[in-house]
């Protein structure tokens, strides 16, 4: 089957008629027609609880006649947080508490005036949450400097990190890195914002710039996906918070 500029599609044909959720093995599993998916190193997908299993069942539910993987974001992260997570935790609590370093709420620009008061509206009271509710005390800077961050606070982010089980460790460095901020990845796996508005708070600059001087399709097509990326992110923090196991 060619697209629409003659390309060959790629995209694996749907092999499936339905997509349900099951408990299994003190968790819940997703089942293609009723046999249980397995990850790419070939273990049980087995997820904490029902309501995260539905949320990838109901993306194999989404697809069309060709499966398009690079909408399964939350059968990609399931993935990762099985097959890489529980080996790499260290790592992953490592990067976590790295971005603390550099974070992108920390960075002001000089000027214009109107660009420090749009970053100063929307990355104020973040810094303030994290230092009042995690310990996380970072100094803002003006330019693209970065200042050295007290030590304790690069501690604080990386023992939050180390006490979440691998489904809130990997979505949670997983938004830190779509941000480019530990202060926004852990407000929004924290609840205290969602990642649809990390996605707005984190391109701030961005959009000052698109303000003074447009968009190009390139950057409209990046944040569309980004966009994507933090609606998915809703989805799974919304089903960890839930209660509901059976």
């Amino acid at each position: 089957m060619k697209g629409l500029k003659g390309e060959i599609d790629q995209r694996p044909k749907r092999f499936y008629q339905q997509a349900d959720v099951a408990p299994a093995n003190d968790g819940w599993a997703v089942a293609l027609d009723g046999k249980p998916l397995r990850t790419p190193a070939k273990r049980g997908l087995i997820l904490p609880n029902r309501a995260l299993a539905q949320v990838l069942a109901d993306e194999w539910n989404a697809q069309g006649e060709r499966i398009d993987l690079a909408t399964m974001h939350g059968n990609r992260l399931a993935n990762v947080a099985l097959d890489h997570a529980p080996a790499a935790r260290a790592d992953l609590v490592a990067e976590a508490a790295r971005y603390a370093e550099t974070d992108l709420v920390c960075h002001l620009a000089e000027r214009p005036g109107e660009l420090v008061r749009r970053q100063d509206e929307a990355w104020a009271p973040l810094r303030a949450w994290a230092e009042t509710e995690l310990g996380v005390r970072l100094i803002p800077v003006e330019g693209i400097i970065a200042a050295r961050q007290p030590a304790e606070s690069i501690a604080a982010v990386r023992d939050h990190a180390a006490t979440l089980d691998v489904f809130r460790l990997t979505a949670l460095v997983h938004a830190i890195a779509l941000f480019g901020s530990a202060v926004i990845g852990l407000a929004v796996e924290r609840g205290r914002i969602s990642a649809v508005e990390a996605h707005r708070l984190s391109l701030v600059d961005e959009d000052f710039q698109i303000s003074q001087w447009g968009e190009d399709a390139e950057a409209a097509r990046r944040r569309k996906l980004m966009l994507a990326e933090a609606m998915a992110l809703d989805l799974w923090f919304d089903a960890l918070r839930t209660s509901e196991t059976d």
